[in-house]
């Protein structure tokens, strides 16, 4: 393969990566806000729960940062590892992007029942973890190429 598109794929999977990490805690955090201002209506006491778990989901994107900067220095041309690194980014990407929607989801479902009157921040913080778990491990495998 070209040293010229082995270098476009990497920085492809390098923008995939960041890109869809990004939308996915855009997506996750703008569904776990919503059920935030809806709690504020029910139970405002418990605004600062509301902002702990709304922002949960933002954490895959910060995920997809990292292993842009991790990136940066990387020769995508050399022996050929663009492709490789283009597949590595997409589906990191895509791990972050499902995760932050998903955790936006738990989120929302805990934001909601703290705001009828349970106390399930703790539950819903360690729920939230299970699919914060993949994104970190997409993290790992993409940092040890």
């Amino acid at each position: 393969m070209n040293e010229i598109l082995c270098q476009v794929l990497g920085y492809f999977g390098m923008a995939a990566m960041m890109g869809l990490a990004g939308v996915g805690s855009a997506y996750g955090t703008t569904i776990a806000g919503n059920a935030a201002e809806g709690g504020l209506k029910k139970n405002p006491d418990k605004s600062s729960t509301y902002m702990i778990l709304s922002a949960l989901p933002a954490t895959q994107g910060l995920y997809g940062f990292v292993g842009f900067l991790m990136w940066m220095g990387k020769d995508f041309a050399a022996d050929g590892l663009g492709l490789k690194y283009f597949g590595i980014g997409i589906f990191v990407g895509l791990v972050c992007l499902f995760s932050g929607i998903r955790q936006g989801h738990v989120c929302a479902s805990g934001i909601a029942s703290v705001a009828a009157g349970h106390d399930v921040q703790t539950n819903t913080m360690i729920y939230a973890a299970l699919p914060e778990f993949y994104a970190i491990l997409a993290l790992v495998a993409a940092l040890m190429v």
